[in-house]
């Protein structure tokens, strides 16, 4: 019994090994299709609308499978409890909690370098693995408020009397329940994303809500509220507020990259990946390295 479980465990490991084997540039070429990993139910960027897949990283994965040539192939990927635990399952590894499926191309990883370069206690790159490159979003926390109950939001320190609703567990949740001693605690309110918490401001329950800039211009795009403002204000005390977002290959497929690379630019410099992001009121701003 015992060599019978060996054996078979054997069996299922090659088998395993068979179906996540990353694919070179010329094999996805050959196969005429690209297998692009973006998050599920993750508006504006990736979910359904019905059997309908919408979001700009849908549309954005379109635009470069067509630029090369290819049919696009979504793979929808639940968010790990890490980004190091999604590029694993999706880019170099595979697991077998999502049916061993690996991606050609990731969406919506970071464009950073000290990420990128983040080792391990041996020394080793926690992502060595894996390639990130293509910056095509700036990134940053915004708040929204209701000009029906607050004037304006000159300084954070405004929510100290007025509430403000916040994804739980989130980085605005752990900077307004501890910034100022955590005086903003009290008035911080929490729900299980950003589309209750701006159910919550449409409600009444509370008068702002502090989120990704992407999902903010979402909610506001959707409401069609010309109560709803932007805020201006700054964030003392939270270190970055600002980053970029771009994509992620298995190291060994270089060659994807530079293609994908080529096709992102002239999207971004004939203002197609601009009109993309119209599509759901978001604001965009060119990356750096395309200015």
């Amino acid at each position: 019994m015992r060599l019978f479980a060996y054996v078979l465990g054997l069996a299922l490991l090659c088998c395993q090994t068979a179906q996540a084997q990353v694919r070179s540039y010329d094999q996805m070429i050959a196969a005429g299709e690209l297998k692009v990993a973006v998050y599920k139910d993750f508006a504006p960027y990736s979910f359904e609308d019905g059997a309908t897949p919408r979001g700009v990283d849908v549309e954005l994965a379109e635009a470069l499978a067509k630029a090369l040539g290819v049919q696009l192939k979504l793979i929808w990927a639940p968010a790990g409890e890490k980004l190091d635990d999604d590029l694993r399952d999706y880019i170099w590894r595979a697991s077998q909690l999502h049916d061993l499926q690996l991606a050609d191309l990731m969406m919506r990883a970071p464009y950073d370098h000290d990420y990128a370069q983040r080792r391990n206690d041996q020394g080793e790159l926690e992502n060595g693995h894996v390639v990130m490159f293509g910056p095509y979003q700036n990134e940053q926390w915004q708040v929204a408020y209701d000009r029906r109950r607050l004037d304006k939001v000159a300084s954070v320190a405004v929510f100290e009397e007025h509430p403000i609703g916040v994804e739980v567990d989130s980085v605005p949740s752990f900077y307004l329940t501890s910034v100022f001693n955590g005086m903003l605690a009290r008035q911080t309110h929490h729900y299980p994303g950003v589309p209750q918490a701006f159910a919550a401001m449409k409600a009444g329950e509370v008068d702002a809500v502090m989120a990704m800039r992407g999902e903010i211009d979402w909610q506001v795009h959707q409401a069609r509220d010309p109560q709803l403002a932007l805020a201006q204000n700054a964030y003392p005390s939270m270190g970055r507020q600002r980053w970029e977002i771009g994509m992620a290959v298995h190291e060994s497929n270089r060659q994807l990259a530079y293609a994908v690379e080529e096709a992102l630019e002239g999207l971004i410099r004939d203002g197609s990946l601009q009109t993309i992001y119209s599509h759901y009121g978001l604001q965009y701003e060119v990356p750096e390295m395309y200015q």
